[in-house]
């Protein structure tokens, strides 16, 4: 019996998929059993609020958006925007948080994993953590790069000569997310890649996650600001958002 995929509203134009954490680490299993030749590279997406606001303006990011083959509610104004619409995710699905189960779920396959992106020794210091809290992960590669166009053949080269399976990619968004769209066709030796944004920092400490008790409130984004100061004029965009996401609720009634 056929598994189905799983359903999605849309929030501004942005597919966001009805899955918990469980759900996507069961997704991703029954995708990486697939076989290769009949499935190309998955690409996971983990949206927030900035995401479908800059997705307003670009076009090609938009459309990245809408062919990968999950869209994660990794910020709770998404959870609050698809609850307005009647057609509530079942919670919030982080990316800082879904890395650390799938580097689990590769280190008990024997999946290969490459960590791209970050400042210069970034990656291959997460991915020395990453083995210390699983055993018997394989790590394919670390490399820092940068989404250029004249980097991305040999950044492609390195990734496929380590026969990778899972592939994390730390460049921001959109480049993350319109670097792994455009190497879709290159990377054939990947299963799965998904964009992580600034999570191989907190996973080596660089930067730290609200306390839970903050997240279970929804005011990581509060905590983040408060740590962060400068990204004040970026967090301008959530009010808009809200704004928008409640009006578009509104008239779907």
């Amino acid at each position: 019996m056929q598994q189905q995929d799983p359903t999605k509203i849309s929030i501004l134009g942005v597919p966001i998929h009805h899955v918990s954490m469980g759900d996507t680490l069961q997704l991703i299993s029954r995708w990486m059993r697939e076989p290769r030749t009949d499935a190309p590279l998955r690409q996971i997406c983990t949206a927030n609020p900035e995401f479908v606001m800059k997705a307003q303006q670009d076009q090609l990011f938009l459309d990245v958006l809408g062919r990968a083959d999950l869209c994660l509610a990794d910020g709770i104004g998404l959870v609050y925007a698809s609850r307005w619409q009647g057609s509530a995710v079942p919670e919030r699905v982080p990316g800082s948080e879904l890395v650390y189960h799938l580097a689990k779920l590769c280190a008990e396959n024997g999946w290969r994993l490459f960590l791209l992106g970050a400042a210069e020794g970034v990656a291959a210091e997460a991915a020395e953590k990453l083995q210390n809290l699983y055993p018997g992960l394989q790590i394919s590669g670390t490399w820092s790069g940068s989404p250029a166009l004249e980097e991305n053949e040999s950044i492609v080269s390195k990734i496929e000569a380590g026969n990778t399976d899972v592939l994390y990619v730390a460049f921001g968004a959109p480049n993350q997310d319109k670097w792994i769209d455009r190497n879709k066709g290159s990377l054939t030796s990947v299963g799965l890649a998904l964009g992580i944004g600034g999570s191989l920092d907190f996973i080596t400490g660089r930067s730290t996650r609200a306390p839970e008790w903050v997240q279970s409130l929804g005011l990581e984004w509060l905590h983040r600001l408060w740590k962060e100061p400068w990204r004040w004029r970026r967090m301008l965009v959530l009010p808009k958002f809200l704004y928008l996401a409640l009006l578009q609720a509104v008239k779907q009634r």
